[in-house]
């Protein structure tokens, strides 16, 4: 391959760097993590899982990581089969988990140092990659101190920088930015894109931040109770859904939801409607000009509108489509006291 330049780029290697097949994982209580969760991360690219907390995202990568075994199903990560050599991919993957991996009483540079001897690098070589990744992920001067000392983005750069000192073939960042606030996280998303365009290197992130996924993922799975509901590159999913998104919010939730339902699809340029309590989601070819009938239409049936919004396809409208709700309901989901996954530690 060649660049603008001339220069000769190396070759993306044709086998995929993650597959999974059928995965299955049931907690004790009989809470279902995943239910036959397959995805294939081809090597050299961004992947990203992107769903709500509970989806089942974290039991994936733990599964992948070799620090779960699942109920059933098959993973293969680096070319190496997680279930019967797990040791193998342990040498092939960094590993970046939602919890800092730090010691916070050791210095960056010695929690730096004690993961490369894991590794068995030594002496000058060691103090070298060291060095590269203090600078690298500007914590040069910072390298002395105690972790405990740090600001959270300060611990997430040092967190990734753990995960690459042996150089990985496949690289982990479950939840990379949660906690951090706006400006780490952009930093975050920079240095992401960075390491991917600049080292090769695979990565797969799971996040639940829409934009996260939107901006880092060459190609995406959404993930909705332990499966994946669709998969592709942001900009397909988002172009399978044509025209413009129209969200109304009314007054009072609807109790009749079918002739309302069947009145607003049978409406000139309008499909794909969705009626859930006091919201309504539309697709319309055009839907400033749409807006004027379906407000009609909605008074016509005693239905008061309260807002009405209209936008291009998001990634949201594609989870709305393909899981039958909207990421937020499933996010407020998890977070209810009685949610099904929060009994179950590492459901997620």
């Amino acid at each position: 391959m060649q660049s603008s330049q001339g220069s000769t780029l190396p070759a993306r290697p044709t086998a995929p760097a993650v597959q999974a097949h059928e995965l299955t994982k049931t907690y004790p209580g009989d809470v279902t993590a995943l239910s036959g969760m397959s995805l294939t991360v081809e090597a050299g690219t961004v992947f990203g899982l992107l769903g709500p907390n509970g989806a089942g995202k974290s039991t994936t990568v733990k599964i992948l990581t070799t620090l779960a075994r699942p109920d059933s199903g098959t993973a293969v990560v680096a070319g190496h089969d997680a279930l019967s050599h797990p040791d193998r991919v342990r040498r092939a993957i960094g590993v970046v988990s939602q919890k800092s991996g730090a010691d916070p009483m050791a210095t960056g540079r010695e929690n730096l140092q004690l993961q490369g001897r894991l590794y068995g690098l030594r002496g000058a070589e060691l103090n070298r990659r060291v060095d590269e990744l203090l600078e690298r992920f500007d914590l040069a001067g910072a390298g002395k101190r105690q972790v405990k000392g740090y600001s959270g983005g300060m611990q997430r750069r040092l967190d990734v920088a753990l995960g690459l000192v042996h150089r990985p073939e496949v690289l982990f960042l479950d939840e990379p930015t949660t906690g951090l606030d706006p400006e780490a996280r952009t930093a975050m998303w920079d240095e992401i894109a960075r390491l991917a365009g600049d080292e090769g290197l695979t990565i797969l992130l799971t996040t639940h931040y829409l934009e996260e996924a939107d901006r880092l993922a060459e190609r995406i799975a959404i993930v909705d109770r332990g499966r994946v509901v669709v998969e592709g590159t942001p900009d397909a999913l988002k172009g399978e859904l044509r025209g413009d998104a129209v969200h109304l919010e009314l007054r009072a939730p609807t109790q009749d939801t079918g002739p309302l339902e069947a009145a607003l699809a049978g409406l000139p340029g309008v499909h794909e409607v969705l009626i859930d309590g006091r919201r309504i989601s539309v697709r319309a070819e055009d839907g400033a000009s749409a807006v004027p009938a379906l407000l009609a239409t909605l008074e016509r049936a005693g239905a008061a509108v309260a807002a009405a919004t209209v936008a291009r396809p998001s990634l949201d409208d594609v989870y709305l489509r393909y899981a039958g709700r909207r990421f937020s309901e499933a996010e407020a989901a998890h977070d209810a006291p009685h949610a099904e996954f929060a009994t179950a530690g590492g459901a997620r």
